[in-house]
């Protein structure tokens, strides 16, 4: 399939990735109050390739050696990613956390210019856009603008989804997603698993303390969203799949107005309006620009 065409199919499957992901970031952060990184990630990652087995061996799906490799390729680093993310909570906000991971955003179709792929103008402008709309979502009037220690890990953190983004791009093409996607989870989860042994004593009954959010996560975020995403970027252009898979943090958002009864400043309703818009436009100019052809 050519990817320059982004199909509505992969747009809606990457929205459900993102309502997924914004709906469980309350979990994520309640559950490192419990737990270490390396414990909550380690825990979390193996939980959502478990989920994925008996999917797998149900429709006997193909698992060979290709697979395997590239799956382990997208694990690795899938395990720096989302570790050097959940140690940034220790040292900055989790609006600037947010801010600063969804650079990828931008850094995918840089990326591209390397290889020689350009993007069209309205997507850089969809891009710039929602940028505008998560600095509207994850900044407060009058915040600190000042870099720590988690925003660099953050922004560290946003170079290796880059790349994770990238090679499922590319290894969609050639190999079953949902293979990929549980061989990704098993090479992140027993890496992370073996830094929790090295480096932490995890605690029985601080993990059971945290099992909700756990659960939640393992199974939701990780097994579900995290193998939607694969599946999702199968029909969608990588640029385009970074934009919305950036709404996480407008659904995050709308989640904590519904289930912690927060309200939504104007700010946050600004930031909304400005990435769907980027989102909508990011969709209808190519079907425009098709029927002018």
């Amino acid at each position: 399939m050519n990817k320059s065409k982004t199909s509505l199919k992969g747009v809606f499957i990457l929205l459900i990735t993102a309502l997924i992901w914004g709906a469980s970031f309350v979990s994520q952060s309640v559950g490192a109050e419990s737990v270490q990184p390396f414990t909550f990630m380690g825990i979390r990652t193996l939980m959502g390739a478990m989920v994925l087995v008996p999917f797998i061996l149900i429709t006997k799906r193909t698992v060979n050696l290709k697979t395997i490799k590239k799956g382990a390729i997208m694990g690795i680093f899938l395990c720096i990613a989302t570790n050097l993310q959940q140690y940034a909570f220790y040292y900055s906000t989790a609006g600037k956390i947010a801010f600063c991971t969804a650079t990828y955003m931008f850094l995918i179709p840089v990326a591209g210019l390397f290889i020689r792929k350009k993007e069209p103008f309205v997507t850089w402008l969809c891009v710039l856009m929602g940028f505008a709309g998560l600095y509207f979502l994850c900044f407060k009037g009058g915040d600190d603008f000042s870099i720590n220690k988690g925003d660099v890990l953050s922004l560290i953190c946003a170079v290796f989804f880059t790349c994770q983004i990238l090679c499922i791009e590319k290894f969609t093409e050639e190999c079953d997603g949902v293979v990929l996607s549980c061989v990704q989870f098993f090479t992140a989860g027993i890496i992370t698993i073996i830094l929790m042994l090295i480096f932490e004593k995890p605690e029985w009954h601080a993990i059971k303390s945290a099992g909700t959010a756990l659960l939640y996560s393992g199974l939701m975020s990780c097994g579900i969203a995290y193998t939607l995403q694969v599946v999702g970027q199968k029909y969608c252009e990588a640029t385009i799949a970074s934009l919305i898979m950036c709404m996480e943090s407008v659904f995050a958002v709308i989640s904590s107005a519904i289930i912690l009864h927060e309200k939504l400043s104007g700010r946050e309703i600004t930031g909304c309006i400005i990435m769907f818009t980027a989102i909508v436009i990011s969709q209808v100019y190519p079907m425009l620009k098709n029927r002018r052809i």
